[in-house]
């Protein structure tokens, strides 16, 4: 059974999240943060994201973790298959002072406009969807489920989707109509694994996430 894009089950409540005021750096501290992060040399394994004006470093995820990555990658990647858009990972989206490394994203084929001038990533403009398979941990949770749910928004990327295995027994949040003043979101579907959802709109319109991806509902 595939769940409408606007039903909400009874039993799951949704968090939303207070906007905050981006970092008060300074132009000046915002470049030190872009140009230490241009430099980083990271051994194999990690990455490196500038959000909400702070470098954090983290590792790649686990094996269940990079398991919903590669089921997530191949359907989609075939769902959009013949397309003008296609599924990517392992690349830099850059917004302002912001450069993240997404799961996974939704970017026109050919993005070469969308590249940056000095060609270390994308920029947000060209992304249509993202996708966060959360890691265990509460840094690495607060990081997909509170930061870059507002870091996202304010960037105005259409769609982002979070897989979250520690969250009760499993679930998955769709997210569309970002405001960015707001660094929100008009729009929270969230469903526990086990019921299907579907992306309601963009390049992705009709993808299905259910157990096939996910797996069980845990527990």
């Amino acid at each position: 059974m595939t769940a409408l894009a606007h039903e909400r089950p009874e039993t799951m409540t949704e968090t939303r999240t207070e906007s905050v005021s981006l970092s008060e750096n300074g132009p000046e501290l915002d470049e030190v943060l872009w140009q230490a992060w241009k430099a980083m040399e990271l051994p194999e394994g990690y990455r490196a994201e500038i959000i909400e004006g702070a470098i954090e470093v983290s590792p790649t995820g686990r094996y269940s973790h990079s398991q919903i990555v590669f089921l997530l990658k191949e359907a989609l990647g075939e769902f959009l298959r013949g397309g003008d858009f296609a599924a990517r990972n392992d690349t830099n989206v850059i917004h302002g002072a912001s450069a993240w490394v997404p799961d996974m994203l939704v970017v026109a084929r050919d993005p070469e406009r969308y590249v940056t001038d000095d060609g270390l990533g994308l920029t947000a403009a060209g992304v249509r969807a993202v996708f966060e398979v959360v890691s265990p941990g509460k840094r690495s949770q607060d990081r997909d489920r509170v930061k870059k749910r507002r870091e996202y928004a304010r960037a105005g990327i259409p769609v982002y989707v979070v897989i979250d295995d520690y969250d009760d027994h499993g679930t998955v949040t769709v997210l569309t109509d970002p405001e960015p003043d707001k660094a929100d979101w008009l729009d929270a579907h969230r469903v526990p694994y086990g019921t299907e959802v579907t992306i309601p709109s963009g390049p992705a319109k009709g993808f299905l996430i259910g157990e096939a991806i996910t797996g069980p509902k845990r527990g």
